[in-house]
Parts: structure tokens; sequence; C-alpha cells
């Protein structure tokens, strides 16, 4: 490889709003409180997520899909070096955070940085949630996140959490 790519080479990573659990370590500082809800994929192949679960199944909802509850949450994801919204489905990762939320060495996610470790692929995906040392916020992250204006309610409504506009159209950062 020393004759085609530099010395300690290591690809980009690529980043939208959204963090995706990578295999191995994702490290991360919530930010926000949660939303919390139900979601399904529906026959668009858009995602719907409902803040009640419904009686009966809807009817745009994919034959292949699955009603599943979600928690949602603005975090500081230390890969991506930025504030992105993370969306949790997986029974696993939400018991380990909801037992570390109840303890009341630990309590709110808030006040310390929390690691998953994602291990396989697909039916064979193994997550293991690990609290970090209690920590102050840094302040480039708070600051990051004064500045990034997130509405986790949109996620209701179709729009997008990082599009929040005031009566007049300008941006406006909502917490």
């Amino acid at each position: 490889m020393k004759d085609f790519l530099p010395d300690n080479y290591e690809m980009p990573v690529t980043t939208g709003n959204y963090m995706k659990l990578e295999k191995g370590e994702n490290t991360f500082r919530v930010l926000s409180s949660a939303v919390v809800g139900w979601e399904y994929w529906n026959v668009d192949d858009k995602p719907v997520r409902l803040k009640s679960k419904p009686e009966i199944m809807p009817a745009d909802m994919r034959s292949d899909s699955n009603l599943k509850h979600f928690w949602a949450f603005v975090v500081w994801n230390y890969k991506a070096g930025k504030v992105q919204v993370l969306e949790v489905t997986q029974k696993t990762i939400q018991d380990s955070i909801l037992a570390l939320v109840e303890d009341e060495d630990w309590g709110s996610p808030k006040g310390y940085d929390i690691k998953i470790n994602r291990i396989g692929d697909k039916l064979e995906t193994v997550y293991t949630v690990s609290p970090k040392p209690h920590s102050p916020l840094k302040l480039e992250i708070e600051s990051a996140y004064r500045n990034t204006p997130v509405d986790l309610n949109n996620l209701f409504t179709g729009d997008d959490p990082f599009d929040v506009r005031n009566s007049d159209g300008s941006a406006s950062p909502k917490f």
C-alpha cells in the first residue's frame, strides 16, 4: 500500500444528520431529551413515525415492515465530529440505557458519554452498551449544539428535524 496511498491513510467518514451504529465502537454524548413513539416503513419506502401505537396496522405499511418502538435524541457523534440524531429501535439498547437512567449512580445520559459496541450482521447483530465516566460537556460540543437547530418533533410530521424555521422563515434553534 505504501506506493499507492499515503502512510496512515484512513477513509473519510461520510456523515449525514443521522448517526448510524457501525460495526465496532460507537461513542456519543446525549445532548437532548428523547422523543418516543412507533415507527414503520410505508409502501413509498419512507419512515412513518407516530406518537402512540396504532390499534390496527396502518394500511400504507409495507408488507415486510414491522411496527417498532423508537427513541430519538440529539447526540454528539465523536467519530463524525458533529451533532446528529440517533434513533434507537433495538430493545437491547433501550433496556441498557433505561437501566443507566434508573440507576442513581448514572442517571441522565446527558452527563456522560455512552459507547455502543456493535458486533455481527443482520439477525446475528449483538449490541453492548457501556457508560463512560461522568464528565462535563466540552465547550466546543455545547457550542456546536447551540448553533445547530434541531426539532425532534419534526420526525412525527415527516419533516427534517434540522429544518427549524421561525414564523418569518429564519432558522431557529429549538431544544
